[in-house]
């Protein structure tokens, strides 16, 4: 269910918009603590406690797969505990992380650590972000989801830079504890005061019926379904591709530009990320979500393609900028794409399901194109793979099969 229609959704008093803002910063920080900080957990742990490399990454990757379980019940814990509770007990989660990331003295203590963020993902993560604004906005949606995903990438470029400057001057302990205390000061008081369900609406997973057995029917009617399938498998290859490429990019372009131009690489992309969310908001609504979403993927594969081919500094760099532009937007077209064609109903469940399996696929991204790299001693064949990859989900993305699930009429029917 979405809010009442006669609602100027573009208007700045809209309460959806501090909506947004609660989201963005929900984002900002479990992406910037979730994601973008874990290289910086890798190398201080390394040092603080001389553990292996591969000790701390494997509680990564326990961390994702962890998380791509967890989300499928999404909807079952909107329904059970609540929006705003969900989100509170992913935010203690997130921060009791952090807090013992930073106290951390032994293994086990560093995969609880990393259990808990799964639980923040959960609780914090796309699925969250994206059924609370599906439920907000209809005519906006698209730049709603655009500006709240922002914070994701926001939290890569600012608080990634500010963990590495802090432990340069205090240390690695008080400057995660500063920067937990940062978050809990900036995102407790917009959930508490900003994020709820729009009045009228069930507050039942993003507006679906409630009924003790209405998840398992609706988690088997969109696995039935083939327009999820034809929306889930393409994003998972395409994230799959860029998952490689972001991780093994500093290593690809060193050799060709030197570090420091690979570094402004990284932050080109990022920042190119954000313009295109942003631009991509303001035009989305009123786009063809299949076919934009195939346009990016295409145009990220045409960017490897020519990186591939050059040794120039400047086009390696415009081709950072061009596949900068559309990474962004990936994670952006699920939620508009599972609303128009699946429906509100099963919103939660659909979107929780998709972040599922796109995030266990895309999970091996980076150690494919390490094989890759490893078997054939360069990054053409592994590279070639990613575009050939983002070609293949472009094309799976465009078939439109008829069958839909209809909001309540199939999830009642649906065995």
């Amino acid at each position: 269910m979405i809010a009442a229609p006669r609602i100027d959704e573009s208007s700045p008093y809209y309460r959806g918009w501090r909506v947004v803002l609660a989201c963005f910063l929900m984002a900002f920080f479990m992406f910037g603590f979730g994601l973008y900080g874990q290289g910086v957990y890798l190398a201080e742990l390394q040092r603080a406690h001389g553990w292996p490399g591969t000790l701390i990454s494997a509680a990564s990757t326990f961390s994702f797969l962890l998380t791509s379980v967890l989300v499928i019940f999404t909807d079952d814990l909107l329904e059970r505990i609540g929006l705003r509770a969900l989100i509170l007990c992913g935010l203690s989660a997130l921060g009791a992380s952090t807090v013992l990331l930073a106290l951390v003295q032994t293994p086990w203590q560093l995969y609880l650590a990393y259990a808990l963020m799964s639980v923040g993902w959960t609780g914090m993560g796309t699925v969250v972000i994206a059924t609370v604004l599906n439920s907000w906005f209809e005519q906006r949606r698209g730049l709603a989801l655009s500006l709240a995903f922002n914070g994701a990438t926001c939290g890569g470029i600012i608080l990634v830079p500010l963990l590495l400057s802090l432990t340069g001057s205090i240390g690695f302990r008080p400057a995660m504890l500063t920067a937990t205390l940062a978050m809990m000061v900036l995102v407790l008081p917009a959930v508490v005061t900003f994020i709820g369900w729009p009045a009228g609406m069930v507050p039942a997973a993003g507006g679906r019926s409630s009924g003790s057995s209405a998840p398992v029917r609706s988690r088997k009617a969109v696995l039935a379904n083939a327009a999820f399938w034809t929306m889930v498998l393409p994003i998972a290859l395409a994230l799959l591709a860029q998952m490689g490429f972001i991780v093994h990019q500093v290593t690809f372009l060193e050799p060709l530009i030197g570090r420091s131009a690979a570094g402004l690489a990284v932050t080109i992309m990022a920042a190119m990320a954000i313009v295109g969310r942003l631009s991509l908001g303001l035009f989305v609504d009123r786009l063809d979500a299949r076919l934009a979403c195939a346009v990016s993927m295409t145009s990220q594969a045409a960017a490897l393609f020519v990186a591939l081919q050059s040794t120039s500094p400047t086009v390696l760099l415009a081709c950072c900028a061009v596949y900068g532009f559309s990474m962004g937007n990936i994670i952006t077209f699920p939620p508009l794409i599972i609303q128009r064609e699946i429906g509100a109903s099963a919103f939660a469940t659909a979107v929780g399901l998709g972040t599922s399996i796109s995030g266990i696929v895309s999970a091996f991204g980076p150690g494919l194109v390490g094989l890759v790299r490893s078997l054939t001693g360069n990054y053409t064949t592994a590279f070639a793979l990613c575009v050939v990859l983002n070609l293949v989900a472009a094309g799976i993305v465009l078939w439109r099969p008829r069958r839909r699930l209809q909001d309540s009429h199939t999830l009642s029917s649906s065995p």
